[in-house]
């Protein structure tokens, strides 16, 4: 394959696969190299298969930026502070002998679902080595939980208003991971 051939093949194999943004700034080194190599003497082809060599497996680059990319350290950072959160809120709702509130059936199954569809939707981002996936599994993971501490403050309050001290300790909790996930978020959706 001809040198121009192998580096427009080479390209589109990242640019399937990453924004452009990201790609136009591979293609930058990726031609520079290709130019120092043909500087070295070596011909169009040849200098193409250096360039190549030099940066490496397409899946390579793409994996590195997923694994870079802030949804996934959003995603990680979550999922570790996750289960703190999570006792503290089941604690609360058990000590508060949540069962017995004057509360439909649907928002008993919806936090639920929401839950664990946040909490898979992070374990995929956190996973994955397909940087569009870490970017959507991540995001939505990240706004799920988000919308979960959103909803669970005033639910718990409208409905038991003598709180615990232990679904007071919940509830900051959970501001606390609104305001990380805020921030964690910020770069993600300032990205797009």
């Amino acid at each position: 394959m001809s040198g121009p051939g192998l580096i427009a093949d080479y390209l589109g194999a990242l640019s399937a696969q990453l924004p452009r943004p990201v790609v136009e700034e591979l293609a930058d080194g990726f031609e520079e190299t290709y130019q120092r190599y043909q500087r070295l003497g070596l011909a169009p082809a040849a200098a193409a298969e250096a360039a190549v060599a030099e940066f490496g497996d397409p899946r390579l680059i793409v994996a590195g930026y997923a694994r870079a990319h802030p949804a996934r350290q959003a995603a990680l950072r979550l999922l570790a502070f996750g289960p703190v959160v999570g006792s503290c809120w089941a604690v609360a709702l058990v000590t508060t002998h949540a069962w017995t509130w004057p509360i439909p059936v649907m928002a008993d199954i919806v936090p639920g679902l929401v839950l664990v569809t946040s909490v898979a939707l992070l374990g995929v981002a956190a996973l994955s080595t397909r940087y569009r996936i870490v970017a959507r599994a991540g995001t939505a993971g990240c706004v799920g939980v988000m919308a979960l501490d959103i909803a669970m403050i005033p639910s718990v309050v409208l409905v038991d208003p003598a709180l615990s001290w232990v679904a007071g300790l919940a509830m900051t909790l959970s501001a606390v991971r609104l305001a990380f996930g805020a921030r964690l978020l910020h770069p993600v959706l300032v990205r797009r």
